[in-house]
């Protein structure tokens, strides 16, 4: 898997990928403490209100930015956003009011959003070849696992000298480094975008191929039935740790590392899987999965080994549902769209998270963990159920067709990429 990293363009973007991330891991603990230390007993109200603002801004934000930075040189947008959100960090610490973060984290949570699309596009780019391609996406995986096991465990060492305002200062040298090695690559220019589009058409575009492909379609469901079973974890693990077991604080911990240990080893084994096994079965079976272990907790979660089982496969089955996720885009645009779809599909799978991180939260309250897993669990069903359904079983990789362009109405025929089962009539 590692033998991706004999790249050197590739192996950059790597790192600057774990720096930053390992940044965005340190703002994570910072803004829990920053957050008490402004509002004290109603920080969990500011920290609720700063993840809907952070998945408005990713809905939102993501489509819109694409369209307007698509064109531009790649790598210098990727260094600007990267210099954005480390600006940001840096005035974190100086916020006296709580609107005051709402804000700077809308202007952190846009620069991801626009710049997390760009990022994944550049991959494909930079690795042509399916085989590595698959590699690096499951490195990709494990850096963001590994990411959840070791920076809270770093923001403890650093408490320990330091308090949490330093650790926005880390999370901007994160920001800084990712800009340092992004900028020491050389990466292919990005394709002209079609003439004559508006901007509500190049915004629109990436949509506009994703809901007309049917595999992308069957991703889509995909991803609310991950985002149901994800959101079970995250949203109420603290909760029923605590108080549904009775046990202590460091074992909520335990409960997330049985999480993102789970994710961890289902993407060691995901690019022998993938050599085996064609993309639908791998990620159906995933999804079909997380719907039995939902269904599951309701019967067995008031058990803690139970429960640890149950978190370790919910993490593996998100991590085999949606790790191939990232062939399937490069598989269904050309070089020219690719940067639009990877944007549609942030955008819509965050939406899915975005309907159910409340749902997670306001069932579990208000009528028990039992009811939500049985809730999540036919979410997820449905999710599972939709994928099987709109995900043709007859998918090859090449399929010759015919699509009309968004702008300028100019019938185009390609051999290499599949847009829909044999047409996609767009409007204009």
């Amino acid at each position: 898997m590692i033998s991706v990293l004999r790249d050197p363009s590739y192996r950059k973007l790597f790192g600057a990928q774990i720096v930053a991330l390992t940044g965005t891991g340190l703002a994570t603990v910072a803004l829990g403490l920053l957050a008490y230390d402004l509002a004290g007993a109603e920080a969990g109200a500011v920290l609720g209100t700063a993840l809907a603002i952070k998945m408005v801004a990713y809905v939102g934000v993501a489509p819109i930015a694409t369209a307007l930075l698509g064109a531009l040189p790649r790598r210098a947008v990727l260094v600007a956003l990267d210099l954005l959100r480390a600006g940001v960090a840096v005035a974190l610490p100086w916020v006296g009011e709580v609107w005051q973060v709402y804000v700077l984290i809308f202007l952190l949570q846009a620069g991801s959003a626009a710049f997390t699309p760009l990022f994944q596009a550049t991959i494909p780019d930079v690795l042509p070849g399916e085989r590595e391609y698959t590699r690096a996406i499951t490195l990709s995986r494990m850096a963001y696992d590994l990411e959840s096991l070791l920076s809270p465990a770093l923001a403890a060492a650093a408490l320990a000298l330091v308090s949490f305002h330093q650790l926005f200062l880390g999370t901007a040298i994160g920001f800084a480094a990712s800009a340092l090695l992004v900028a020491s690559v050389v990466l292919p220019r990005p394709k002209p975008l079609r003439r004559k589009s508006s901007r509500y058409e190049a915004t629109a575009r990436g949509i506009h191929i994703y809901l007309a492909t049917p595999r992308l379609r069957g991703l889509l469901a995909v991803h609310l039935a991950a985002a149901a079973a994800g959101s079970m974890v995250f949203v109420n693990t603290v909760a029923h740790v605590r108080d549904g077991l009775g046990r202590d604080a460091s074992d909520v911990a335990v409960a997330l590392a049985a999480n993102g240990a789970g994710s961890l080893l289902a993407a060691l084994v995901l690019p022998g899987l993938l050599d085996r096994f064609e993309d639908r079965v791998v990620v159906l079976r995933a999804a079909g999965t997380l719907v039995v272990v939902l269904m599951a907790g309701a019967v067995f979660a008031g058990d803690w080994p139970a429960l640890l089982l149950l978190w370790a496969l919910i993490g593996a089955g998100c991590s085999l549902a949606l790790t191939p996720g990232a062939r399937l885009l490069r598989r269904s645009a050309d070089p020219r769209d690719r940067p639009a779809v990877f944007a549609a599909d942030f955008a819509l799978s965050h939406a899915c998270w975005l309907l159910c991180y409340p749902l997670a939260g306001w069932v579990a309250t208000t009528a028990g963990v039992t009811t939500a897993f049985v809730v999540l669990g036919s979410l997820a069903a449905i999710g599972a159920f939709g994928a099987l359904r709109l995900w043709p079983t007859h998918d090859p990789e090449v399929v010759e067709h015919e699509h009309r362009d968004l702008a300028g109405g100019v019938w185009t025929h390609t051999h290499e990429f599949r847009i829909d089962e044999h047409h996609a009539r767009w409007p204009g």
